[in-house]
């Protein structure tokens, strides 16, 4: 099958990448990225625009989108581009695949993703699940990690603490609340790609730990 991936340059990302790359279901994996990444075998990089997303039909055909994009308020700088990259560039990628014949979406969201949050990340991601399931593709799976565990290339202070904390606490702890590896999100969202199953579907984070 011929998958499409946006958001390969983060830590969840790069383990799909590396997954799909060796899984023999995958036959061709299309990258979309701001910053170029290498070509190799099966794995084909795209630079574009997430502002203005091209309209090549080539560029978009596939069997299922897998979208891993998302970022932090530090690193976004304003309330705005955060939404931009974690609602309008998803939903963005989402149209356009609809729009060539896609027809599986599978979503890298976060648990306590609502609407009706109050706080701000939580609620840009229930919007764009919302906004997602409005386009009826004809399989959608919402993964919803906890806490993310991995070696990221930008350090980040407070998950890191949080993370020794919650590793610490491991045994103790419900599995809702434990760490989530990057690895085991990447499996998830690949398993849920391939498979298509029609409907909406959600994995928790009690599954991923």
């Amino acid at each position: 099958m011929r998958i499409l991936v946006v958001g390969a340059t983060g830590l969840v990302g790069q383990q799909v990448l590396t997954q799909a790359q060796a899984d023999p279901r995958i036959s061709h994996i299309t990258v979309l990225a701001r910053k170029p990444l290498a070509s190799t075998g099966k794995l084909q990089c795209h630079s574009v625009d997430f502002d203005q997303l091209p309209d090549d039909a080539q560029l978009w055909q596939c069997d299922a989108v897998i979208c891993t994009l998302g970022s932090t308020l530090k690193t976004a700088g304003s309330r705005e581009m955060f939404y931009r990259i974690d609602h309008d560039y998803p939903l963005a990628v989402a149209r356009h695949a609809q729009q060539y014949g896609g027809r599986c979406y599978v979503l890298n969201s976060a648990m306590g993703a609502d609407v009706n949050s109050r706080f701000f990340y939580n609620r840009v991601k229930g919007e764009l699940e919302r906004d997602l399931q409005a386009l009826s593709f004809a399989s959608v799976t919402l993964v919803r990690p906890g806490l993310i565990a991995g070696q990221r290339t930008e350090f980040r202070l407070g998950e890191r603490s949080m993370q020794l904390l919650l590793t610490i606490l491991a045994p103790v702890l419900p599995r809702r609340w434990r760490c989530n590896p990057a690895d085991n999100i990447a499996r998830a969202l690949l398993d849920a790609a391939v498979r298509a199953e029609p409907g909406v579907h959600e994995v928790s984070s009690e599954t991923l730990s």
